[in-house]
């Protein structure tokens, strides 16, 4: 009898010391570091807008998810979550000692687990210190880290981590990403059904998304809606309102990515600023793009490159045409269209922000940001530059140039070679005026112009714009320089601005954590007086009035620029601008080889432009549409055309004689 209660007692005080034991155990088995809850610092997704707050895409790496500080958390979410989740959370140690037996008697009951005991702070653990596995040392672990980690943060900080940790399906982490996501607003605007939605998501997220499941989702939002009423925490009518909302969910992709190449080209700027973790970081970027004028431009260049291919196949049926009546005629050799591609810029001609910019007609098909990356010859699109050192030096557009054939003689390579450039059309003038020299493109008299203004000091003028590389030879008249379209637009500036060139700015100001980490500078240059800028304007002006560039013409609204064609049609280019937008428009095959012989700047970066422009009436009918007259400018009727002059810029006093028909050889 003693032995059998001796045995009894043994029993009964292993039974008592068990769970000491086991605590003991894994309590010196296990370090139990809570660092990284109590230094929460969880990657958070990177945003970046357009100029007027609208998204233009979410970065991130592998989780999106924005932060949320206790603060920005509605009351009413806190509640709506602790009904639901865990509704002795302000009183509890951690753990819930009462829902534990509870769950232990129903799951002995049961036969197996049909009721969880995991508190706010065990949830939290869960996901941050431990991993999912279903054992029972797992929950030991867990209910001792949720003890200590009480013992460290606040109830308030273990809901502010919770609520940015925890997983909200649709591949939203965080509460704030979730109120994005799924209804498109700040956590400040959410109705009581949609917090109801979000905080009912963790149990299931891929059962309760809305974007999926959307009766289910409602129907776990009730039973939310219900508790909190059953609890005394809403009243009768506000439970019945919540009861019988149907909120509207979006069903958008993480990125949301609106603007690809402008995502791109600031994620190519930002180390420059001394960020590295555009991923992680959780920056809002706010860039000087409008998407609208951006979804314009888009559109613009598409429009364009598809009325091109369908003009090279008009030209592949006339030539066939033309061939059956003329053998000897030498057709275009075959054009490789797959290789025809483009990019537009524009930008805000007073400050040099860029509005638009679009590096390829297909992001999908090519990502390569031909605007800021792409280096091609901008042939006639260049001749501005030199005509306005000619203008700054007191030539005006009335001032007549020699338009003839000259053949120049050079060395190179130890080999004399002779150089004889021509006018597209092969047609001399004699004499021109030298506003219509650069209306209607002619090369001889521009080449001829900078012999007259000698191309040393040319070359010093041109020094003034900061373009680098320049050549130093007479090849510079036909534009025999490389540039991007955003480095044309950056120079073009220089006309559009009345005389100031503005560098070009992509990036607004950044922001981290509600601080201000970076605001642009504007950065300007002064280039020549506006009079002069103005007179310039005036013969851009009648460029596309009724030079190369009437294509890109626009009715209500002036347009100044000058079209681009390079050597056997390579490249075809429009820069221009309106009183307060300047935009830059270029076409080409990618390996450089030619694009049908009869494609011109103006046939195919032109409409590009002006349709463009359109958009830009559409979109901002204020806009100012006239170019305005600067003080100092004197307007002055010659042969029926009007002149402008200024104190440099002053009429001519007599005509220039010269023989239209000789040749110059050197």
């Amino acid at each position: 009898m003693r032995i059998a209660k001796n045995i009894f007692l043994s029993i009964l005080l292993v039974g008592l010391l068990s769970p000491f034991i086991v605590l003991g155990y894994f309590l010196t088995s296990h370090s139990y570091d809570i660092t990284e809850l109590v230094e929460y610092k969880p990657n958070v997704t990177t945003r970046i807008y357009d100029k007027n707050g609208e998204k233009i895409a979410n970065i991130f790496d592998k989780k999106h998810r924005y932060y949320a500080t206790f603060a920005e958390i509605p009351p009413r979410v806190i509640e709506a979550l602790v009904a639901i989740e865990d509704t002795t959370f302000f009183e509890h140690p951690g753990i819930n000692i009462d829902a534990i037996f509870r769950a232990a008697i129903k799951v002995i009951k049961a036969g197996k687990a049909v009721e969880g005991a995991s508190t706010i702070t065990q949830q939290l653990v869960k996901n941050v210190l431990l991993t999912r596995e279903k054992k029972l040392s797992r929950k030991i672990k867990e209910a001792i880290f949720a003890l200590k980690v009480e013992r460290v943060l606040t109830k308030e900080e273990i809901l502010e981590r919770y609520l940015n940790e925890i997983y909200y399906g649709h591949g939203y982490y965080g509460i704030k990403t979730a109120a994005d996501g799924y209804f498109n607003k700040k956590l400040s605007d959410l109705t009581l059904k949609e917090m109801a939605i979000l905080v009912g998501l963790p149990k299931a997220p891929s059962i309760y998304a809305p974007t999926k499941n959307y009766e289910i989702s409602m129907g776990r939002a009730n039973r939310v809606i219900s508790r909190m009423h059953t609890l005394g925490w809403i009243d009768e009518e506000t439970y019945k309102a919540a009861m019988d909302e149907n909120p509207k969910v979006y069903d958008d992709t993480l990125t949301q990515n609106r603007a690809p190449f402008i995502v791109d080209e600031v994620a190519r700027r930002l180390p420059d600023l001394g960020i590295y973790d555009m991923k992680s970081g959780g920056y809002e970027i706010y860039t000087t793009i409008d998407l609208r004028l951006q979804d314009a431009a888009k559109e613009a260049l598409k429009s364009a490159y598809d009325k091109s291919l369908e003009r090279i196949e008009g030209y592949k049926e006339r030539e066939a045409k033309i061939l059956e009546t003329n053998p000897s005629y030498e057709a275009s050799e075959d054009v490789n269209t797959s290789l025809l591609n483009g990019a537009i810029v524009s930008l805000d001609s007073a400050s040099g922000d860029i509005v638009a910019l679009v590096g390829s007609v297909d992001y999908k098909t090519s990502s390569y940001n031909r605007a800021t990356q792409g280096k091609r010859l901008p042939g006639s699109a260049f001749k501005p530059f030199i005509y306005q050192v000619a203008i700054d030096l007191g030539y005006s557009g009335a001032t007549e140039l020699v338009d003839i054939s000259r053949t120049y003689k050079y060395e190179k390579d130890g080999q004399e070679l002779t150089w004889s450039p021509r006018n597209y059309g092969k047609n001399y003038k004699g004499l021109v005026s030298l506003r219509d020299a650069l209306v209607h493109s002619n090369n001889l008299a521009t080449i001829n112009l900078v012999n007259d203004i000698g191309l040393t000091q040319l070359l010093d003028e041109l020094d003034k714009f900061g373009i680098e590389n320049l050549p130093r030879n007479l090849s510079i008249s036909l534009g025999t320089i490389s540039l991007s379209p955003l480095e044309l637009a950056k120079y073009l500036s220089s006309f559009a601005n009345s005389g100031m060139q503005m560098e070009p700015h992509l990036i607004n100001f950044i922001e981290q954590k509600s601080n201000t980490i970076y605001e642009k500078k504007q950065k300007s240059k002064f280039i020549t007086e506006p009079t002069q800028a103005f007179i310039m304007t005036t013969i851009l002006r009648d460029v596309v009035q009724r030079g190369t560039g009437r294509r890109a013409k626009v009715k209500g609204i002036e347009l100044a620029g000058k079209t681009g064609t390079t050597n056997n049609n390579v490249d075809g280019w429009f820069a221009g601008y309106s009183p307060t937008i300047e935009t830059v428009v270029w076409f080409g095959n990618d390996d450089n080889s030619a694009m049908h012989r009869w494609e011109t700047g103006g046939k195919i970066a032109g409409p590009a432009f002006a349709q463009f422009y359109r958009s830009v009436l559409e979109l901002y009918p204020q806009i100012q549409r006239e170019f305005i007259t600067p003080e100092g400018i004197v307007e002055v009727n010659i042969g029926g055309k009007k002149e402008y002059f200024s104190d440099i810029s002053r009429p001519p006093r007599a005509n220039n004689e010269a023989d239209a028909n000789e040749e110059l050889i050197f």
